[in-house]
């Protein structure tokens, strides 16, 4: 034991009084995890974890059926809501493990263990401490907050057995690496290759998980990188590697590797944003055409569509929303435009309505992150600025940008033409609102109802 670094008035009262409750029932009761480390770190605090001598039914009776929720039994954890509004804490039974045969469940869950044992299961030695908030003393047997000091995540033991018990660990330890810009430690770093076969057993979910955690980091283009090193790019994301040493031309400082890194770091930090930041030129590899006229430059003619099917099916692979991927394959799809003063007020009502009004916003943060990472010293918002006083102009004047802005719908078309629902109704819809895009002043019903007749026969 250690004399505490924490500062335990930064731990909520409520947390506190849960171990108390744990203590005066005559259990033992620990912090410990990610809250021990964010506080010893100086990290923003986030959930609390408890780990108890208390088994799960004496937890689950020490606090009660109105404050405690069954969530993990077979694992030992039990949710309890501590204070007012309530906060969900896990506390965990200490228990020891079987071997794990598949790669991401223990065979077998002891309860009954000490929290030395209990310790010394855990992933890395900076998720290995344990905080006594009543003796105000750090419980750290393996050196965790040493390796706080060294900035460096390290596997508690040997990293290729803590790899091959659960395949996510060598994700998790790229991740956190580059959540607090730590390294990893060498050894930690080389067992990720060797235990590759155990990472492919993880599910789409969890992996996603990681990886939009990833992208939230400070720089994520370290963990990315990281990724690249030890081959768990290769099982994620293995279409980005084709970017590496993918030149360009005159406007572009980097290839489209490192631009696209670069362009990560410079957006802003949005899970689908970074992803589609990341995949934003994941298209140029297969469109890379030597330029006649400028003898080592390429062209990259429609790579953004090629990147667009390309998202798409990465969006499936990772088990993403409808709603995600629509947003990310819009994103990548839309990113090349260019505008330029000479477009008329109907090309920038058809340019919101094939966005989407509600995209706009982040397709400017990805055009300006991109300029940004050319490396060339442009005005970000060279491309941006203007375009967008003109759509707030525009939307100032008139309010049809979409179809549902028409004074017309559905039921009205099938009501003049007579028939039922059917693709067609969509098509009269589509073609009415090309006319006032151009000129907004149709947009009466009269007019319109008068219109449907002659774009329905157009």
């Amino acid at each position: 034991m250690n004399p505490s670094l924490i500062d335990a008035k930064q731990i909520p009262d409520d947390v506190l009084s849960l171990c108390r409750r744990l203590r005066q029932a005559g259990f033992e009761a620990y912090l410990v995890g990610g809250s021990v480390r964010d506080l010893l770190v100086g990290r923003t605090l986030g959930d609390f974890d408890v780990a108890t001598s208390a088994r799960p039914e004496e937890i689950l009776r020490v606090f009660g059926a109105r404050f405690s929720v069954p969530t993990g039994l077979q694992h030992g954890t039990v949710t309890v809501l501590a204070g007012s509004p309530p906060r969900q804490v896990e506390v965990t039974t200490f228990r020891g493990e079987g071997a794990y045969l598949d790669g991401r469940h223990p065979s077998v869950v002891t309860f009954g263990a000490t929290l030395a044992e209990d310790l010394s299961r855990r992933d890395f030695t900076m998720n290995a401490i344990a905080y006594d908030p009543q003796a105000g003393v750090v419980i750290d047997l393996h050196q965790g907050q040493q390796d706080i000091a060294r900035r460096l995540v390290r596997t508690v033991g040997d990293p290729i057995q803590r790899f091959s018990e659960d395949g996510l660990r060598p994700m998790r330890a790229v991740r956190q690496a580059t959540q607090l810009g730590f390294d990893v430690d060498a050894a930690t770093l080389a067992a990720i290759p060797a235990t590759l076969d155990v990472f492919r057993k993880v599910s789409a979910e969890r992996v996603r998980d990681e990886l939009f955690k990833l992208l939230l980091a400070p720089r994520p283009s370290c963990g990315i990188e990281l990724m690249r090193q030890t081959g768990l790019l290769a099982e994620v994301l293995p279409e980005v590697l084709a970017e590496v040493g993918c030149q360009q031309n005159r406007f572009h400082k980097h290839d489209v590797y490192q631009h696209s890194l670069a362009t990560l770091d410079a957006v802003v930090a949005k899970p689908i944003l970074r992803l589609a930041a990341l995949l934003h030129d994941v298209g140029k590899p297969h469109t890379q055409t030597p330029q006649p006229d400028a003898p080592g430059e390429f062209g990259f003619f429609k790579h953004e569509y090629v990147g667009a099917e390309m998202a798409e099916a990465i969006a499936g692979r990772l088990r993403l929303s409808g709603a995600e991927t629509e947003l990310l394959v819009a994103l990548v799809a839309h990113h090349m435009f260019f505008y330029t003063p000479e477009w008329s007020d109907g090309t920038v009502r058809r340019f919101v309505n094939r966005v989407q009004a509600d995209r706009i916003a982040l397709l400017f943060a990805l055009r300006e992150a991109d300029i940004v990472s050319r490396g060339r010293g442009e005005d970000p918002q060279c491309e941006t600025r203007e375009l967008e006083a003109r759509i707030a102009r525009v939307a100032a004047e008139d309010a049809v940008l979409r179809v549902k802005d028409l004074a017309v719908d559905g039921a009205d078309v099938m009501r003049v033409l007579g028939a039922g629902p059917g693709p067609q109704v969509g098509k009269v819809l589509n073609r009415l609102l090309e006319r006032v895009l151009d000129d907004p002043a149709l947009n009466q019903k009269e007019t319109l109802e008068r219109l449907i007749l002659e774009v329905a026969s157009g």
